[in-house]
C-alpha cells in the first residue's frame, strides 16, 4: 500500500528563505524539490504521522506535498497546521493547510473548520480527523518559518 508521510518542522535563521530552509532540514525534506498538490488523499493510500521524514530518494529529486508554511520576522509567533481525514470505507481523503502569524490554539482550530468545509463539500464518510501542528516564537532580528508537510511517497526523477 502506498504511504503518505506528514512531518514538520521549525528553525530560525538570519534570513526568510534560510529559516524556511532549516525548517525544511528539521523535517527531513531539505534535499528535495518540492512540488505542491492540492489536498486530495487517493483512495487506498496509508497517511501516517511521522514528524522526520527518513531517506526518500536521491538529493535534487522532485517531492510530491502538501504544504502549510509560515514565515515572519521577530518578534512574532509563527503556526503550521495540516488536518486530514480519510474516507471511512479506504476510499480517498482530504488535506487541509493553514498557516500565519497567529498562536498554536488558534491554527488548529482554523485548519478543523477547514477541513470540516471541505469534507460538507463531498459525499464520502469520513473517518475522524487527525491534526499536526507546528508553532514557534520568533525572535527580534531573526526569521522563523514553521512548516507541516504531506509527503506523497518516495522521490522521483525530476528530469
Amino acid at each position: 500500500m502506498s504511504l503518505i508521510r506528514v512531518v514538520w518542522g521549525t528553525a530560525s535563521a538570519p534570513t526568510a528563505m534560510s529559516s524556511y530552509d532549516a525548517a525544511l532540514a528539521e523535517a527531513g525534506v531539505e534535499n528535495y524539490n518540492l512540488v505542491s498538490v492540492s489536498s486530495v488523499i487517493p483512495a487506498g493510500v496509508d497517511v501516517e504521522a511521522v514528524g522526520t521524514a527518513p531517506n526518500l530518494g536521491p538529493a535534487g529529486e522532485r517531492l510530491t506535498v502538501v504544504e502549510a508554511r509560515a514565515t515572519t520576522a521577530g518578534p512574532g509567533r509563527v503556526s503550521a497546521a495540516l488536518a486530514w481525514s480519510q474516507s471511512a470505507d479506504d476510499g480517498p481523503g482530504l488535506f487541509y493547510e493553514t498557516s500565519g502569524e497567529m498562536d498554536r490554539e488558534d491554527v488548529e482550530r482554523r485548519v478543523r473548520e477547514g477541513l470540516a468545509a471541505g469534507q460538507d463539500l463531498r459525499d464520502w464518510e469520513f473517518a475522524d480527523p487527525r491534526v499536526a501542528v507546528e508553532s514557534c516564537q520568533a525572535d527580534s532580528g531573526r526569521y522563523t518559518t514553521a512548516v507541516v508537510l504531506a509527503v506523497y511517497g518516495d522521490s522521483e526523477p525530476i528530469i
